[in-house]
């Protein structure tokens, strides 16, 4: 990850933590943007990464697509490695686990996100990897 795009997380984070979950500048002015804080695969290091994401009855979900880069972002290998994470959401604060979605299910997940976002119809097209889907799932 290059520093000016940490930096654009770090100014994002800030920017959401302040304003309840509402993007004030920027090209996430408008969006749903979610920031999940999950722990690194390899290092365990707690990492923090805002995403745009949609509502799947009470469920949230965010998709791997890295713009539709070839490889999967880093953010997708600490929630395989450890998918207990805490979401920051409209201001709310809550422990979730997070679940990748798999055949129909992914399929009807992403395609309702690329609806709503049709940034997510090019970039699945412009990478040969099923780009993964997560449903974040408020811990009880």
């Amino acid at each position: 990850m290059s520093v000016d795009h940490e930096e654009f997380n770090r100014k994002l984070i800030a920017d959401l933590r302040t304003h309840e979950g509402q993007a004030t500048s920027g090209p996430f002015v408008g969006r749903d943007v979610l920031i999940v804080t999950s722990r690194g695969a390899r290092t365990g290091e707690v990492r923090e990464t805002p995403l745009v994401y949609t509502r799947d009855g009470d469920n949230l979900v965010i998709i791997a697509s890295k713009g539709g880069s070839p490889s999967h972002p880093g953010w997708y290998h600490n929630l395989k490695t450890n998918p207990e994470v805490t979401l920051e959401v409209g201001g709310e604060r809550y422990p979730a686990i997070a679940e990748e979605a798999h055949a129909a299910e992914r399929d009807r997940l992403y395609g309702a996100q690329a609806a709503l976002m049709p940034a997510f119809t090019e970039y699945q097209a412009n990478t040969t990897r099923k780009i993964p889907v997560f449903v974040l799932k408020r811990k009880v």
